[in-house]
């Protein structure tokens, strides 16, 4: 049995994985994935590639090219969901703000520098004319330590998946200012160099998998079994379910394109998420 450990937030756009693995459609391939969950988002799978400690990540575009052009040694393999994330800006119940604009000058709560919900802040920040100079962060780890900040007062703003943080506006713990989604594909396969170097035939085997596993789910916001799945995993109301399966399109195409990313540095550049782009072969690796 040939292993490969995988990261990947505890969040409902990974249900497919988790299927696929109750289902034994690895090990039938003779694969031993292990799932690793990361509450602390795509900063912590960055780390977690760097250090070694998992071999391959379902993970933030925005913040793996950033992290990769940085030094991280990886490679993304291909775009796993290619629709947009639906991002929520979010402060506590009782806070004094009540439009985006009233943000320019507030602290901003991110699970840690490098993450989607900081990298987010500044895309918000660019749209909104905000000067980038002067943004403010306190860090917070995870989604939990984003409700304690919001709670006690410790930061002023929070940004995190729309449907995930749903719940917690609908119980009023935050209150929705806004929404806003990425300019680019929003979940991407990264996998290390080494891993790539020396065992590209179980990439390739579960890229095939996935791939496969992602066929059942192109018409599941019309699949009443399916939702109601998705609703009892991840303590969602199914209309909320079905909303967000509406407007998610998986991706099955076995590689991406240097096009496809050429476009997506250029635009975290406009926004100032990456300083400068670089040659789409250092990061990208085709495999089929």
């Amino acid at each position: 049995m040939k292993r490969i450990t995988i990261g990947g937030v505890p969040e409902h756009f990974n249900l497919p994985w988790h299927l696929a693995i109750e289902e034994g459609k690895f090990k039938q391939k003779g694969v031993d994935l292990q799932w690793k969950e990361f509450s602390g988002g795509t900063g912590a799978m960055c780390a977690a590639l760097r250090d070694g400690s998992i071999d391959a990540a379902i993970i933030l575009t925005e913040g793996i090219i950033k992290d990769i052009i940085n030094g991280n040694p990886s490679k993304i393999v291909k775009v796993y969901v290619e629709s947009p994330l639906l991002w929520g800006i979010h402060v506590g119940a009782q806070s004094k703000f009540t439009t985006i604009k009233d943000l320019e000058e507030a602290r901003i709560a991110i699970s840690r520098f490098g993450s989607g919900s900081q990298l987010m802040a500044i895309v918000n920040a660019v749209n909104q004319g905000f000067d980038l100079n002067k943004l403010q962060y306190e860090i917070v780890n995870n989604l939990n330590g984003g409700i304690k900040a919001l709670t006690e007062n410790q930061a002023d703003y929070f940004m995190w998946e729309h449907f995930t943080t749903k719940p917690l506006v609908d119980q009023g713990i935050f209150r929705r200012i806004d929404s806003i989604t990425t300019p680019w594909p929003c979940f991407v396969m990264a996998v290390r160099n080494d891993f790539l170097e020396n065992k590209p035939a179980i990439v390739k085997i579960v890229i095939d998998i996935i791939n496969t596993q992602l066929k059942s789910f192109e018409k599941e916001y019309r699949d009443k079994k399916m939702i109601h799945l998705f609703s009892e995993r991840y303590q969602q109301q199914e209309e909320d379910v079905k909303e967000w399966l509406s407007i998610t399109k998986w991706n099955r195409k076995k590689n991406i394109s240097k096009e496809i990313i050429d476009s997506i540095q250029n635009k975290l550049a406009f926004y100032s998420v990456i300083k400068n782009t670089i040659l789409s072969g250092e990061l990208i690796k085709k495999l089929f």
